[in-house]
């Protein structure tokens, strides 16, 4: 019995030791079957350089679907697309007089997969400080166009030439409506300047904030507007089913697209305007592929298929290359200085509401808040108590100072909406409310602001860049 006990436990050991060497070589086995498997993925990748693009590009329109700016964005990303074959996906990034789009463009990664449609406000917005985004965030690709403003009213409107229409806006009890764009937007420079050339004043006229030419256009067939200003080639679906009527353009003389609309010089109004559209991409794209896309751009800006495009929907066609758009940029920002802070457009500068005006007041009065929060608990009891108190104080001021910074760095990625009702949830959270009485709290609270401001006050708060379309 001793001698086949002795016998059998090392044989035991023999075969547990054989046993775990085996499910060690088995583990091992399947750790080589994925290592294998990886680099299938893998080196297929490592032995060639991907040629740009490669993936698809994004085009950000800082206007609504519908306006001159997107059809042209539209033109030039179907144009971009097959020349690439890749997908060039147009977004429609409004809000905020155009700020919201241009953030997005100049916030983008600068990989050479984000174009930016940038048009003439993006020389005007940093000068009425909605932003700090200039053109010198992005490179210029190319000039695509010009288009000189005009102004449009209903055909059954009183008013048939320019003298009427001053009339009428000097006469009438209340002041007519216009719009075009966002308040202190291109046209609405146009027709501030104008009104100030005839001895009115800028407020002469109410100016409705709409984000873009399509929306404005449709809001004056609606009977909610009495005058539009922009583009003959944003209105010539209307004019040509005579359901509108153009006063005049804002040119040195006719245009070619329509010789039959006289200008403001020719009815005695010394006045000229005129809003463009070009290409970029953000600052930092590498040269290479900065190259490539300049390339590309230029020769689909210059193909005959775009000078058709441009002539059939009356777009003036004034391309310029990247070497020539780049010091028009810079000409265009010393014009709106001049332009922006002058006397008929110095209460626009002032007066005008962006999209982050709410969000930094909102939190200014959080920021204060809390350092009220810890001054009175510190001074409400004494001791041991009050230390325990001030602790306290400090935490929760920290806690709002922290969801203020949290709300401030994402409310242009996920919108106010999201935004605020995050924010609202944490604090209420904090500071004891219930779980389920806290979300309802915050998202009734948020989305009521979000109610008051974009549609009764017109305020566009930010919308979010991953929910723009």
């Amino acid at each position: 019995m001793n001698t086949e006990y002795s016998q059998a436990v090392p044989a035991t050991r023999r075969t547990s030791r054989e046993q775990c060497l085996s499910r060690g070589a088995a583990v091992r086995g399947w750790q080589r079957l994925v290592l294998g498997v990886l680099c299938l993925f893998v080196l297929p990748g490592c032995g060639q350089q991907q040629s740009f693009p490669a993936r698809p590009i994004t085009l950000i329109c800082p206007w609504s679907a519908g306006g001159g700016t997107d059809r042209v964005s539209r033109q030039m990303a179907m144009q971009l697309e097959r020349r690439f074959g890749v997908p060039v996906n147009v977004i429609n990034a409004t809000g905020g007089s155009g700020v919201t789009g241009f953030t997005r463009g100049a916030r983008s990664r600068p990989d050479g997969y984000t174009l930016m449609m940038m048009t003439v406000e993006l020389s005007m917005l940093h000068w009425r400080e909605l932003t700090e985004i200039t053109h010198r965030d992005f490179a210029a690709l190319s000039l695509l166009n010009r288009d000189a403003a005009a102004l449009f009213v209903r055909e059954d409107a009183e008013y048939v030439s320019l003298a009427d229409l001053e009339t009428a806006i000097r006469e009438a009890p209340e002041p007519l409506k216009a719009s075009g764009t966002a308040q202190g937007g291109i046209w609405h420079a146009a027709v501030a300047g104008w009104l100030d050339s005839r001895g009115l004043p800028a407020d002469a006229v109410t100016w409705v904030s709409l984000n873009g030419s399509g929306p404005s256009l449709q809001e004056l067939m609606a009977g909610g507007l009495d005058i539009v200003c922009c583009a003959v080639a944003e209105a010539d679906a209307l004019l040509a089913s005579k359901r509108v009527r153009c006063l005049g353009v804002m040119a040195g003389q006719r245009l070619p697209t329509a010789a039959d609309i006289p200008t403001f010089r020719e009815q005695g109004a010394d006045w000229e305007m005129a809003g463009w559209r070009g290409l970029g991409v953000p600052a930092g794209v590498p040269e290479d592929r900065l190259q490539i896309l300049t390339d590309a751009v230029e020769a689909e800006a210059t193909s005959e298929e775009f000078r058709e495009f441009l002539s059939l929907a009356g777009f003036d066609h004034s391309f310029q290359p990247a070497t020539e758009f780049g010091p028009t940029l810079e000409a265009q920002d010393r014009l709106f200085e001049r332009v922006m802070t002058s006397d008929a457009l110095g209460g626009v500068a002032a007066d005008a509401a962006g999209g982050m005006v709410f969000p930094t007041v909102i939190g200014s009065l959080l920021l204060l808040a809390a350092a009220v929060a810890v001054s009175t608990r510190g001074a409400a009891v004494s001791n041991e108590a009050a230390l325990t108190m001030s602790r306290e104080g400090v935490l929760n001021a920290a806690a709002v100072v922290l969801s203020v910074a949290a709300f401030i760095a994402s409310v242009d990625l996920v919108g106010f909406l999201v935004a605020a009702t995050l924010v609202l949830l944490v604090l209420l959270l904090r500071f004891g409310t219930h779980p389920l009485k806290a979300g309802l709290i915050a998202l009734t609270a948020a989305g009521a602001v979000q109610l008051l401001f974009a549609g009764v006050l017109r305020v566009p708060l930010p919308r979010g860049l991953w929910f723009e379309g």
